[in-house]
């Protein structure tokens, strides 16, 4: 299966905090909660079916996250619009975080809008 970058759409971290009142399970016990935007500056309506994230950690721990939509969503994005959501993840320890959305235009043609990196920075424990 074959996606291509589609010219004006992107993606953008507008955020990343660490978010201690969230819940995480002791061996991941810091929580980080992002703030994302997808936009659609194309020329063609796009529909986001899917997304991959790729979390590798200090350690070497690598976990990778995937299924169909965004935050139980199926967004339909007219040219011009954009979606914004907010999620979280947990982790052990400092970790580096790159993925990509997967969907199809108006004409059918598959494409993905890649995640730009970012990182999770957990806070020193003293």
């Amino acid at each position: 299966m074959v996606f291509r970058a589609l010219p004006g759409l992107r993606v953008k971290i507008e955020k990343v905090i660490f978010a201690p009142q969230l819940e995480a399970p002791p061996e991941k016990p810091f929580p980080f909660a992002y703030f994302i935007q997808i936009i659609n500056e194309s020329s063609e309506t796009v529909t986001i079916l899917a997304r991959k994230w790729i979390l590798r950690d200090t350690k070497g721990e690598v976990v990778v996250v995937e299924g169909a939509g965004v935050v139980g969503e199926i967004p339909k994005l007219i040219p011009g619009k954009a979606f914004s959501y907010n999620s979280y993840h947990v982790v052990a320890c400092d970790s580096k975080v790159a993925g990509a959305f997967f969907g199809v235009d108006s004409k059918g043609k598959r494409f993905c809008a890649k995640i730009p990196p970012f990182a999770l920075k957990c806070p020193s424990r003293q």
